[in-house]
């Protein structure tokens, strides 16, 4: 273990045995101190959206194919040119060195090993041009929790198109941070400095908790502002936080190249439904007009294969990632993202999907 301003960090650096994601969880509370594990795992109020969140998948079901002459299924895709070993990217986590010492930087070689996409967080533990040196040209978003200073987020987006990331993510539904119990019940402040916001101002989120820090970031953002991001950087910008269809066709108007839907994971407005329940009104919204990334309480790859038969284009998962790291470092992370893509292999083969775009015409029966 490395100690961090009175923090114990893991520096485990190792391929993890993994008998379901899920079960990953408890190993990686024997790890991870209280108060870590706590932010990491934690929903909204009584959690009530976060547990739907995976529950929601049973609300439909994969209709077996057979006499369809499928062996070894290809989950090889892409999205804005760039090609993926898989569709499982990782989600944009805030603070990962709360599980591993080496954090961020450790995801973006986990990722590059597997083949697929890293998404740094503005509130990482490393900065942007660190993470994506340490994933080695692999391909990495960035995103932007947006700043009351447009001087700030230039800086920041500028230090992103410098390192090559592929799009900006600009997270939408995190104006002020939900009601998170186990945070209080714990007296949670962050112990780990935040290299991106201490490169520009004097509070780099050490002593604070997640609601002081979103405090500090814009607490309104409109399609203007999403407009300026795509004109100042001239990346793609996908919108992160989108649950219904009239906000998808509000981002679209606004020029965005991809809708995120998500509900953080259960971690902002508990009572809210499942993300898994919003995805199809949205994907028919959206008409395949841009590419659609799903997150939010995906734990099997039966939960990947009917999120892109509803319309994902790739699939993101959070925590999971943590536990992997706290677990394994970078090797662990990698582990996870390749452990969720053979389950999917094993339900594609079963469902008669040789290819991804097989996969979203699946055949599906919704209850």
């Amino acid at each position: 273990m490395t100690m961090t301003n009175g923090y114990f960090q893991s520096d485990n650096e190792q391929k993890i045995d993994i008998l379901n994601l899920t079960s990953l969880e408890e190993r990686a509370r024997e790890v991870v101190p209280k108060g870590g594990f706590g932010y990491i795992t934690e929903g909204s109020e009584d959690e009530w959206t976060l547990r739907e969140n995976t529950s929601a998948f049973d609300h439909v079901q994969i209709v077996p194919r057979i006499l369809t002459n499928i062996e070894n299924p290809s989950t090889e895709t892409e999205i804005f040119g760039v090609k993926t070993s898989m569709p499982i990217i990782s989600a944009p986590a805030a603070a990962q060195g709360l599980a591993h010492a080496r954090g961020e930087l450790a995801t973006a070689e986990g990722m590059a090993a597997a083949g697929t996409i890293m998404s740094q967080s503005t509130y990482g533990t490393t900065r942007i041009k660190d993470t994506a040196a340490a994933g080695k040209g692999a391909p990495q978003f960035f995103q932007l929790y947006m700043s009351k200073d447009w001087d700030i987020n230039k800086a920041w987006l500028d230090e992103a198109v410098a390192s090559g990331v592929k799009a900006i993510v600009v997270t939408v539904d995190s104006m002020l941070g939900g009601y998170r119990e186990a945070d209080i019940i714990n007296n949670f402040q962050f112990p780990l400095p935040m290299d991106n916001m201490a490169q520009l101002t004097n509070d780099d989120g050490t002593g604070k908790g997640i609601a002081e820090i979103y405090a500090a970031a814009a607490q309104v953002i409109l399609p203007s502002d999403i407009k300026r991001v795509t004109e100042y950087t001239n990346l793609p910008v996908i919108v992160k936080g989108v649950q219904d269809p009239d906000d998808a066709q509000t981002a679209i108007e606004a020029g965005v190249a991809g809708i995120w839907v998500s509900n953080h994971g259960g971690r902002q407005l508990n009572g809210g439904p499942a993300s898994f329940d919003t995805l199809e009104a949205i994907a028919e919204r959206v008409n395949k007009r841009v590419p659609i990334i799903f997150d939010s309480g995906v734990r099997r790859g039966s939960h990947v294969f009917k999120a892109l038969a509803s319309g994902a284009d790739l699939v993101a998962i959070g925590r999971p990632i943590f536990y992997g790291l706290a677990l394994g470092g970078a090797q662990g992370a990698q582990s996870v993202v390749e452990h969720l893509n053979d389950e999917f292999k094993i339900v594609m083969q079963l469902a008669g999907a040789q290819t991804i775009e097989d996969v979203k015409k699946a055949k599906l029966v919704r209850r």
